[in-house]
């Protein structure tokens, strides 16, 4: 919080110039009005004098106290920036451009920042991006799951191993589980793609396109799912 203005060094050193101005007028009017008045008989009070020169050289001195104290606050106030390597601050570009484009996991990013045949980061450098990147880790999971919904068919089971998997998209439970609860999608159509691939390109009998849409090794749709593909093919 920024000190009000009667409280800054500068004002508190303009007042007390002021004030010893005051003071030397005080003593120059003193000084003449003793000549003026010894003629009459009147003695100067010299004790009056030295209390107010005592009095302006113990002023001076708590202005160059506070003067010294406002500095040392103001250097505090206004600490020097950290210099960031510039491989860390590259990392972290990168970091936010896989975040962005390609709608990664944290540990997706990681791994594709320090890989050997990815970005081939220091792990240093690819540590301060991650833990330097802001970025909707939720609606990344939910925009890769609409992905592999629409262009691969895939059954909202099979979307959440393949977004948690170590050998997938990496994302935590709780981000997948966000995409799965609130992926809008025809499921039903889904199992029918998938079902007429397989009758297409291997010509399967039905009750085994059945088996294999339901499998929890296969495609994990529903039997519901499974059944509208086999009828419908």
């Amino acid at each position: 919080m920024k000190k009000p203005f009667y409280k800054k060094w500068w004002f508190i050193v303009i007042a007390v110039i002021v004030v010893l101005g005051i003071i030397g007028n005080m003593n120059k009017d003193t000084s003449t009005a003793t000549g003026e008045d010894s003629k009459v008989g009147v003695v100067t009070d010299t004790s009056e004098k030295k209390a107010t020169e005592k009095a302006a050289e113990v002023a001076k001195e708590d202005v160059e106290e506070v003067v010294k104290e406002e500095v040392k606050e103001e250097a505090k106030e206004e600490p020097k920036e950290e210099s960031v390597p510039r491989e860390f601050t590259a990392a972290l570009k990168k970091a936010e451009s896989y975040a962005q484009v390609m709608h990664m996991s944290k540990a997706g990013i990681y791994d594709q920042l320090t890989s050997e045949y990815g970005e081939n980061f220091p792990v240093e450098a690819a540590q301060y991006a991650i833990e330097n990147i802001v970025f909707d880790w939720n609606e990344n999971a939910l925009k890769k799951a609409q992905s592999y919904a629409q262009s691969m068919h895939m059954s909202k089971a099979g979307i959440y191993d393949q977004l948690i998997s170590e050998f997938g998209e990496k994302f935590t439970k709780e981000e997948a589980q966000y995409a799965i609860d609130n992926i809008v999608h025809d499921w039903k159509d889904n199992a029918l793609q998938k079902a007429r691939s397989y009758a297409n390109s291997m010509n399967m009998s039905n009750a085994a396109i059945y088996d294999q849409l339901i499998s929890e090794y296969g495609e994990q749709f529903t039997p519901e799912e499974a059944q509208y593909a086999v009828d419908n093919l």
